[in-house]
């Protein structure tokens, strides 16, 4: 029947694999160079077989050496991230929340002093990332993501309805407020992976007006689109969610009364189960009703769904 060695042992394997160094492995597990040497000693006679070559100054992996090294590393890596993500459970007081750097910037940054207020028990940490969350290995609570869905095995709750609509400076108001034919259009390719586009093309067809679409800057992040028409450098079809802040300020005015329903949303996810942590639960509460009360810019609006003027 197989049997582990020692598990201190095998971390001193580990580290003089990592750095090729007993005296820095040594140092990073705060022993000294003889009790390491004497650790992986102890290995290598339950193995019978030396793991190293001890050379002058230098060590190097035995072929049984380097058959070991990567699951050490793996498995060593595995535990830590287990016991991470176990001691993270029982501590209420901190709450790491990942979203994409445009809402990070839009959203969740110009909010973080009124999160801060209402919960003062709650340190709220951001990472802007776009990248898929593995809840298992990432030290993340919850993940706020922008797409069309189709989350598994995990808590995911739809969050913002994401409309949009031409927003502008508010010195082109009386420009370009009525009439876009001479204005320069700002694109936002961010929202080219769309099941049906909700580009200027389809908010023209909802709005039932000629655009000339072929000119004007693209943009990649929609956080940079918004910040071009800030600008004054022309007008974008803005997504609300990420302009909401703008709009209460006035750096953007959305002068036209129709807007564009995407296809896909921001989700509020996390793994199942701990949804009901306290912090996540009053992240995820104060999460909707800031939403909420960004409700108002559809008020006297007409909203179309971007499939019901889609090109077929």
């Amino acid at each position: 029947m197989d049997r582990l060695p020692s598990l201190i042992a095998l971390r001193a394997f580990e580290a003089a694999a990592r750095h090729m160094s007993f005296a820095k492995a040594a140092e990073e597990l705060f022993v000294t160079p003889a009790a390491l040497s004497y650790q992986i000693k102890s290995l290598e006679t339950d193995l019978g077989q030396p793991l190293f070559h001890r050379l002058n100054r230098a060590v190097t992996l035995t072929e049984a050496g380097r058959a070991l090294a990567p699951g050490a590393s793996d498995g060593f890596a595995t535990l830590l991230s287990a016991w991470r993500n176990t001691r993270r459970l029982t501590d209420n007081s901190v709450l790491t929340v990942t979203a994409g750097p445009a809402f990070t910037a839009k959203w969740l940054a110009p909010r973080m002093f009124d999160f801060a207020q209402a919960h003062p028990e709650i340190e709220l940490r951001f990472s802007a990332s776009l990248r898929i969350v593995d809840f298992h290995h990432d030290e993340v609570d919850v993940a706020i993501r922008f797409g069309l869905g189709n989350d598994k095995k995990v808590y995911s709750n739809p969050l913002i309805k994401e409309w949009m609509t031409p927003m502008m400076a508010p010195e082109l108001v009386d420009e370009f407020g009525a009439d876009l034919s001479g204005a320069t259009l700002i694109h936002d390719d961010s929202i080219g992976f769309f099941k049906t586009p909700c580009d200027w093309a389809a908010w023209g067809r909802a709005a039932q007006v000629d655009l000339d679409t072929s000119h004007g800057p693209w943009f990649s992040q929609a956080d940079h689109a918004l910040d071009a028409a800030m600008s004054g450098a022309g007008v974008v079809l803005g997504r609300v969610s990420l302009a909401t802040r703008a709009l209460e300020t006035g750096r953007l005015v959305a002068p036209f009364k129709v807007g564009l329903i995407a296809d896909a949303r921001f989700r509020f996810i996390c793994p199942e189960g701990t949804e009901t942590r306290p912090q996540v639960k009053a992240f995820e509460a104060w999460v909707q009703k800031e939403i909420a009360a960004s409700s108002k810019f559809e008020e006297g609006r007409t909203l179309i769904h971007s499939q019901d003027v889609a090109v077929t």
